[in-house]
């Protein structure tokens, strides 16, 4: 049963990366990328690495999801007519 589930979620890996590639949207895109770190972060979970799972989660998943999100906001500007 862990075997099946590890395989869902490193497809559901895969498909947050090429999805974060291939979207025209940024904030959709960085959020895509954001949900790779958290298929991350529980596969590392359910193979026994806890430790690596709060790390991941707490910088691969959240703060860099949060900045490239503050990033984008203020890169966003008014664009010349």
């Amino acid at each position: 049963m862990l075997t099946i589930l590890t395989i869902v979620l490193c497809i559901g890996i895969l498909i947050s990366a090429l999805l974060a590639t291939y979207l025209e949207n940024i904030v959709a895109a960085v959020v895509s990328a954001g949900l790779v770190g958290l298929f991350a972060s529980v596969t590392y979970v359910i193979l026994a690495a806890p430790d690596v799972a709060m790390t991941e989660a707490a910088i691969g998943s959240g703060i860099t999801t949060v900045i490239f999100l503050f990033a984008v906001s203020k890169t966003k500007g008014k664009t010349d007519e």
